[in-house]
């Protein structure tokens, strides 16, 4: 049974091109990084900007080939990525190929649906990749923590939403019972939109209760929405404490599948068993 050899043979100007877009071990890695993410938030503020009509009437030509010279610039960005990575179409499925092709979609969509450039501010969301990619150690880790530890919970956090939808499809069902639609409780949904909205606090005010039994369940809701808000506080909380107990992580990406969370000695990828 022939061997497979470890190291990748893969050219190396690929290989440092995906140092180079990837990673950050470089200066030019990290002088890569800097400009994309000053280029992600200048092209926010250009779509922000052209959305004002006082801005729009006097620069909205120039804005306009701002917007374009971004779009051209991440399109190009994104197809050296897909050249990087030694698996392209993982690559594109991925969430972070997915935000960069969406990042740039909108542009072209414009030329044929009017207005959706707006959309473009959906490129504020590249940034998760570039705080990931920067060796930023200590943000990166805390960040690691927060989303294992969102992760470990979210059996818990799922069995507390619904509790809580439980409760305010009973209580909304309730209401209209009680109040019925001459004093605005119109239907079941709307009982539930008005128990919702006490629930969590909000209390838009928009509809409320006016017999005395309906104000007597509108203040238990009331007093049990602000215990119900500290619960996924807690399960939040005993996550982070858990997930922070754990090994640190490094930035490294896994040109393969784009794992990222390996150890800090890792030589091959926890995910796919790729070289890294």
């Amino acid at each position: 049974m022939p061997n497979h050899p470890t190291k990748s043979n893969r050219a190396p100007w690929r290989e440092g091109l995906h140092q180079i877009i990837f990673e950050a071990d470089t200066p030019a890695g990290k002088l890569f990084d800097l400009v994309l993410f000053w280029s992600i938030l200048a092209s926010v503020l250009a779509v922000v900007l052209e959305s004002m009509q006082e801005i729009q009437t006097d620069f909205g030509d120039l804005l306009s080939a701002v917007e374009w010279g971004f779009t051209v610039l991440f399109s190009v960005e994104y197809g050296l990525r897909l050249i990087s990575v030694r698996r392209p179409l993982k690559y594109m499925v991925s969430f972070f190929g997915l935000v960069d092709l969406v990042s740039i979609m909108p542009s072209y969509l414009a030329l044929f649906a009017i207005g959706s450039h707006s959309l473009l501010v959906i490129r504020v969301l590249r940034l998760l990749r570039v705080f990931r990619v920067l060796k930023m150690r200590r943000y990166m880790q805390d960040a690691d923590v927060l989303i294992s530890a969102l992760r470990e919970s979210r059996r818990k956090i799922l069995l507390f939403v619904d509790a809580v939808l439980l409760l305010v499809l009973i209580m909304g069902t309730l209401m209209y019972l009680v109040e019925g639609p001459e004093n605005g409780f119109t239907s079941i949904p709307r009982g539930i939109y008005w128990a919702i909205v006490t629930v969590t606090t909000v209390g838009y005010g928009d509809i409320s209760p006016h017999t005395g039994l309906g104000q007597a369940i509108a203040s238990l809701m009331m007093l049990m929405g602000y215990g119900i808000i500290a619960v996924p506080t807690g399960i939040i909380t005993a996550g982070i404490q858990q997930a922070a107990k754990n090994k640190p992580l490094t930035t490294q990406a896994c040109p393969d599948c784009m794992g990222e969370g390996h150890d800090t000695d890792a030589r091959f990828c926890k995910f796919c068993g790729g070289k890294l």
